[in-house]
């Protein structure tokens, strides 16, 4: 609920577009076609990602390290929750009408700039750029904690913050190429988060309401 609150907070500051002027012009964002932003932080950085992804999913038949104090369910869920919370980020995305910081006139584009919750408005640009979809390459990750919590607090508490560290990397990359504003990145780092919170919370195991060592007590009680 605190990082929600913030989240808002900043939201309400517009702090966006003082953020998106500090690198960009009205002649567009020179860090755009950067060869280390584009090809190490960008494709680099996205194809790195789908081969955790492609190795999380053998790591289920085929587990490697603290993985194999996991049992299997827990090793699918950790999977899975990567793999959705990248859907789930990807799905809002494609839904959204609001245009990346390039696409703005402030910086050479013909969009306006419309709040992203503003979902019926359109702000004259092509859309689809919020949240941030390149942000859930290293995002995705963090719903790994509530998994790797069970066997280790400190490796599940190492693995998140890579992710989250991973996460504001990207999303900072992008941003000083004009393709997302703050916000972008830090409300998918949010989405990710309540998608392997709700996942956990659906897959976790749950221990028994009574023991059984309990039972004979209590019939030894009665007798």
């Amino acid at each position: 609920m605190a990082a929600l609150a913030l989240l808002l907070a900043w939201d309400a500051t517009g702090g966006d577009l003082a953020l998106a002027r500090l690198a960009g012009s009205p002649v567009g964002f020179p860090w755009r076609d950067n060869a280390f932003l584009v090809r190490v932080m960008h494709e680099g950085a996205k194809n790195l990602s789908w081969l955790l992804v492609i190795a999380l999913f053998a790591a289920i038949r085929w587990p490697l390290g603290i993985l194999r104090r996991l049992p299997v369910r827990a090793r699918a869920q950790l999977a899975f929750t990567v793999l959705l919370s990248v859907i789930a980020v990807s799905a809002i995305k494609h839904a959204s009408h609001t245009s990346c910081p390039w696409d703005l006139r402030e910086f050479g584009g013909m969009a306006s700039h419309v709040s992203h919750w503003a979902w019926r408005l359109y702000d004259g640009g092509p859309g689809g750029c919020f949240p941030a979809g390149h942000a859930s390459a290293a995002f995705a990750y963090v719903g790994g904690y509530f998994v790797l919590r069970r066997v280790s607090h400190r490796t599940a508490a190492v693995w998140l913050g890579a992710a989250v560290a991973a996460g504001l990397a990207l999303g900072l990359a992008q941003q000083l190429r004009g393709a997302h504003y703050m916000s972008h990145t830090l409300w998918t780092g949010w989405i990710c988060w309540v998608v392997g919170f709700a996942i956990d919370l659906v897959a976790a195991p749950r221990s028994s309401s009574s023991s059984p060592a309990a039972e004979p007590a209590v019939m030894h009680a009665g007798t």
